[in-house]
């Protein structure tokens, strides 16, 4: 399947999207306030998400103090499944604890823009906004300690080190997205 939305070195398409917390999230104030950004986006029912949780939740932990942070967001249609919704999310949210940003793409625009296939699927931009890798999170969905390859942990590092990002795009792996019906 040919890759559509915005390239590696492309800047990714800003937002202003509800959050789990009441607030409206703008990726520009991130890109001000952090030297990087994941973008995660993710869904409360995919199980490939769920096998993902404590790892984003690690990640986040480990790489907060170095001025990066995650940001989830939820593209699937809340009209076709009820449970995307806001109020679930915030449920989802509490009840997994996550330690970063959740928030809603009610409209679809923004992971049509980012060119999101499916949920997770991760980008990595620096301060400026420039996507830097795009893919999974690790080589192994399934079993943690399988992994080999951490691709976003990797790229993050890479790209706090000011070297260039070996890996910069996978393909991703997980649930298609939930897309609204025309």
């Amino acid at each position: 399947m040919e890759k559509t939305g915005t390239k590696i070195g492309g800047y990714a398409p800003d937002f202003e999207l509800p959050g789990c917390d009441g607030t409206v999230h703008h990726l520009a104030r991130y890109l001000e306030k952090y030297r990087a950004v994941c973008v995660v986006f993710m869904s409360d029912r995919c199980p490939y998400v769920r096998g993902y949780l404590d790892r984003l939740k690690q990640l986040q932990a480990k790489f907060a103090d170095r001025n990066v942070t995650l940001i989830g967001i939820n593209p699937n249609d809340a009209s076709q499944f009820p449970e995307e919704g806001l109020e679930n999310m915030m449920t989802f949210k509490s009840t997994h604890h996550l330690n970063f940003p959740y928030i809603r793409d009610v409209t679809q625009e923004v992971a049509k823009g980012f060119g999101v296939q499916t949920t997770p699927e991760a980008f990595l931009l620096d301060s400026k906004g420039a996507i830097q890798y795009r893919g999974q999170i690790d080589d192994h969905a399934d079993d943690p300690a399988a992994v080999k390859k951490p691709y976003l942990q990797e790229a993050i590092d890479q790209l706090l080190s000011d070297r260039e990002i070996e890996i910069a795009e996978t393909s991703p792996i997980g649930s298609p997205v939930q897309w609204r019906n025309s």
